[in-house]
């Protein structure tokens, strides 16, 4: 495993992260960084250890883009 970055208090809150990421990652996002790996998993973990995945809550209600919240305006 990776170094586990100064902001995660955890390993728990690293491997969760990372697995979110390689969620995404799996669904088609693009790559924070180059990586010589291929499988999503290490990507994710490394960027995650880079700092580039900061931290979220998928259950949180998201916020809208200015231009979302002026077309729902009526």
């Amino acid at each position: 495993m990776l170094k586990l970055p100064e902001n995660l208090g955890s390993t728990y809150r690293f491997v969760t992260l990372a697995s979110m990421r390689a969620e995404q990652l799996q669904a088609g996002a693009i790559a924070r960084l180059k990586s010589q790996h291929r499988k999503h998993t290490v990507v994710a973990q490394e960027e995650v250890a880079a700092g580039l995945v900061e931290e979220w809550d998928p259950n949180a209600p998201q916020e809208q883009s200015a231009a979302e919240a002026e077309g729902s305006e009526g």
